[in-house]
Parts: structure tokens; C-alpha cells; sequence
């Protein structure tokens, strides 16, 4: 063990300067004077730091919510069958892009992504086979879905009136956040003001009809894999928040029981410690800016309910099974800083559609952190370190300065329908490129630790049914030969 420095020697070597991902740079010792006021209060006590539940995880595990979907309704059944038998605890529905961009599968523009990146689901027919033998009054189902959200959660309404589970017991989330849509994603279909009308809507009518159902989920995720920072993640996620809780106020909305329907979801990438701050940062600011610009006081209200996906471009092709364990780290960190939802990548997401085994594998993940690692509990095991509340306190105040740039130049919206929000991420993602070509960031198997033929050894290979779209494009025209052609006719003028 190498001797500890004497007091007044320790720069009298050059230090090398080390920084978390969002640059903040990070002291060799973070002592007791750095942290300042270490102590971050008890859980489920505004700000909310160290969570939102004073029992933690001990009365209320996080969901696992494996992300899943590909093909035919009939195939991705079977597959969320196979997941909830093996224990996971909730559902996450993956769609394919004619779903997502508003097209029928016989568009031209639709064939040759049917069932590609999630199922197709084009019809009530379709959702009821989804979900034939799965009780959705005993699951909480998510669907990433946005463009055509409000659609989505129609047919899902009328999916449980099918099956006699009254809505007001449904749980589970439409994402139906377009915002980042326009700056990470794509499949918006109407611009942008037209769209946060559509948003409220869908809100206000959820939290009439099925109060316990999140009809948004505003989401982070998708502009840090676009490129951006974990402070920007999060600052751009509550810069969207704030936004839809203008419009919804301007609409008309009851602050305190809409707030309590917002939830989020975001990434979790590989520097546990400032992942893990991330969230504790983001639980406290966005519980201070809804009380201190909203007046809210309700402390459900105040809640920052949040899911992750672990995985996402942190992962890469190259060594795939390096991925198990970068997942597992990620998964860590979502627990560390008390997330409500987990969804754990498989090792092969880099590259193709999770085959059952890479599935399973990700889900045991879960399962081993949850039951065998102790991580769970106690709530919030990094409050009081000095490191975790210092790195806490230094991520609010960059979130806070992002913030504060986004509205100097006008808001969110301004910001989206300028192209600026956009531009601000294109140029983090190429310098976070060029820093990963440069090897100034280290990737496993990537740009460091290669071996030779490494390109052999990706395992099982998932291949999607040749014949898929075309039994989705017969039952497509199966449907609309059977309907009656006038009364769709008559409900379309309507609409």
C-alpha cells in the first residue's frame, strides 16, 4: 500500500485531471469541508434526495420492465408470456415504425419495416391478441409510443373493457412525450404546438377515465443516446416537463392531480457515480421548481417518478458479452439512485432484436441485483457520502444553468421549432465521438483491449420470420374487407 501524502505535498506531483462524462472535474479527495451540508435529510421528506418511499425498495421493488416486441402481435404474446413466467414484473411494449409514424402496413412506406424494431400493431384485433391470457388488470403495461400515442391508448382502453377490467384500475404509461420527438427521435407527425394540444388532451382525458395510468412519460433517454450529457439529459427532461405542465395549466388542468401523473424515463449509462447523482439531483430540482414556481404542495404532486433503460448506445457490437456486465453496472446505478422501473438491456441490443436468451440473461440481471446483491436494503445506501453529495450538488447547479440557457433564448419550444435544442446535441454527440476515436474515452473491445477475430463471437443470431410481413399484410386486408366501409367513412368525416 503506498504511503499517504504529507500535509502541504500532495501537488508536488502533476495531477492528472479526471472528469465525469459531463465534464465536471473531479477532485482526488472530496472531503467533509467540499460537501458541505452532507447531510441530504431523510427519504420521502422535501426535496425528496433520497427518494420518495421512506421504506425504499423494502415496500415497493422496483418493476422489472424488460422492453420487448417484434413481429406479428401472436409472436410478441408469446414472448411477454415467456418473460412474465420467468419472473419479470411488468411490460414494456416495443413497436414497430408504421406504428409509431401513423402508417397502415400495406403503405408503401411501411412495408419493409413491418415488425422490424417492435410489433405491428395496426388494429383493436391486434392489441386483444397482444395481450390474450395476460390479465391487464394485474400488469402495468408501458408502450414507447408518441406520435400515435393517443391512438395507442385508446385501443388499450378498448382492450381492457374487452376483458372487463374496469379503466379505472389499469396501470402503465403511454410515453406520449413529443417534444424530444423533434430533437432525438423522429416520428413526430404535426408540429410542434398543434402536437402539446394533442398532449393535453390525452392527459386531461386519462386523468378522468383511468387516474392510476400515466399518460406521459417525459423522457431523457432518447437525447442522451442522441448524444448529450447526463446533466443535459436531465435539464433538457425537466426544460419539456415545465412545459407541458404550462400547457396543461393553461388548458385548464388541476395543477396538484395532473403533477401526480407525470413521470419519466431515462437512460442510465457506465459512470455509476454521477448516473447515480443524476437522479438525486433531478428528484430535488424538479420537486423545487414545482414548489417554489408552481406553488405546489402536495408532496405526491411534487414526486419525481422515473424509469430507466439500462443498455442503449453505451453498449457495442464489438465483444458482445463485455455488455452483460456494463449492464449490470448500469442496473446498479438505477438502484443507487432510486429509480421506479428498470428495463436492463441485452448484450446483443448493439446489434439485433434480444434473442430468449440474450432476453433471459437480462432479466436474471435484474433478478441478481434485486435479490442476491443486498443493494436494496437500505433506502438511498450513497446518502451522506461525501463524494455522491458533492457530485449531487455540482450536477443540480449544471442542470440549473442549462435550464437557465433554455430560457434565455425563448423556452423549449422556441428553442425546438428554431433547431437550436437540436444543434446543441449534434455538436456534443460529435465531440463525444471524437473523444471515443481519439481513445480519450476508453471502450472495452472497441478502441482498447481488441484481440483478433473478436468480429466471430456474437453468439445466437436473432432472425425475424421472413414470412411476417406477409401474414401481417393478410390480416390487414382481412380487416378492412370485413368492416363496414360507410360507418368508417361516416367516422372519419366526424373525426
Amino acid at each position: 500500500m503506498s504511503a499517504v501524502p504529507k500535509p502541504g505535498t500532495e501537488q508536488t506531483q502533476p495531477e492528472t485531471r479526471v472528469a465525469t462524462p459531463s465534464g465536471i472535474e473531479v477532485p482526488v479527495v472530496v472531503t467533509r469541508a467540499m460537501a458541505g451540508d452532507a447531510d441530504p435529510g431523510l427519504p420521502a421528506a422535501y426535496p425528496f434526495t433520497r427518494g420518495i418511499f421512506a421504506d425504499g425498495y423494502r415496500g415497493r421493488p422496483w418493476t422489472i420492465r424488460q422492453y420487448s416486441g417484434f413481429g406479428s402481435a401472436e409472436e410478441s404474446n408469446r414472448r411477454y408470456r415467456f418473460l412474465l413466467d420467468q419472473g419479470q414484473t411488468g411490460l414494456s411494449v416495443a413497436l414497430d415504425l408504421p406504428t409509431q409514424c401513423g402508417y397502415d402496413p400495406d403503405d408503401p412506406m411501411a412495408r419493409p419495416e413491418i415488425g422490424k424494431v417492435g410489433v405491428s400493431l395496426f388494429s383493436l384485433a391486434e392489441m386483444e391478441t397482444l395481450f390474450e391470457g395476460i390479465d391487464l388488470g394485474a400488469i402495468s403495461t408501458s408502450f414507447t409510443i408518441n406520435g400515435t400515442a393517443a391512438i395507442i391508448y385508446a385501443m388499450y382502453l378498448a382492450a381492457a373493457d374487452k376483458q372487463g377490467v374496469p379503466r379505472e384500475k389499469l396501470t402503465g404509461t403511454i410515453q406520449n412525450d413529443i417534444l424530444k420527438e423533434y430533437v432525438a427521435r423522429g416520428t413526430w407527425i404535426f408540429p410542434v404546438r398543434p402536437s402539446l394540444r394533442l398532449i393535453a388532451d390525452s392527459i386531461l382525458y386519462s386523468n378522468e377515465v383511468s387516474p392510476r395510468f400515466n399518460a406521459i412519460s417525459i423522457a431523457g433517454a432518447h437525447v442522451r443516446d442522441a448524444g448529450c450529457t447526463a446533466v443535459e439529459e436531465m435539464a433538457y427532461t425537466l426544460a419539456n416537463g415545465l412545459a407541458y405542465v404550462d400547457e396543461l395549466i393553461r388548458r385548464g388542468g388541476d395543477l396538484t392531480k395532473f403533477a401526480r401523473r407525470l413521470s419519466f424515463f431515462f437512460y442510465v449509462h457506465m459512470d455509476l457515480f454521477e448516473e447515480a447523482s443524476k437522479f438525486r439531483a433531478g428528484r430535488r430540482l424538479w420537486a423545487k421548481l414545482l414548489r417554489e414556481r408552481y406553488r405546489v404542495t402536495d408532496d405526491k404532486a411534487l414526486h419525481f417518478r422515473f424509469g430507466v433503460v439500462c443498455g442503449g448506445s453505451s453498449l457495442v457490437a464489438a465483444q458482445p458479452y463485455n455488455n452483460i456486465v456494463r449492464v449490470a453496472i448500469e442496473n446498479m446505478a438505477a438502484v443507487l439512485g432510486g429509480a421506479q422501473s428498470i428495463f436492463t438491456c441485452a448484450y446483443d441490443e448493439a446489434f439485433q432484436i434480444p434473442t430468449e436468451f440474450s432476453a433471459e440473461i437480462a432479466l436474471r440481471t435484474q433478478q441478481i441485483v434485486q435479490h442476491e446483491s443486498g443493494i436494496a436494503a437500505t433506502v438511498d445506501p450513497l446518502g451522506g457520502s461525501y463524494y455522491v453529495e458533492w457530485l449531487t450538488e455540482r450536477m443540480e447547479q449544471g442542470m440549473l444553468e442549462v435550464m437557465g440557457e433554455i430560457d434565455a433564448y425563448g423556452g423549449v419550444v422556441k428553442a425546438i421549432e428554431d433547431g437550436w435544442l437540436q444543434r446543441r446535441i449534434a455538436v456534443r454527440a460529435k465531440q463525444k465521438k471524437e473523444e471515443t476515436d481519439r481513445g480519450e474515452r476508453i471502450v472495452v473491445g472497441q478502441n482498447q483491449f481488441r484481440r483478433e477475430a473478436q468480429a466471430d463471437s456474437y453468439g445466437e443470431v436473432f432472425r425475424l420470420d421472413p414470412q411476417i410481413s406477409a401474414r401481417v399484410l393478410a390480416k390487414h386486408a382481412e380487416l378492412k374487407r370485413g368492416r363496414d366501409a360507410a360507418r368508417v367513412e361516416r367516422s372519419l368525416d366526424a373525426l
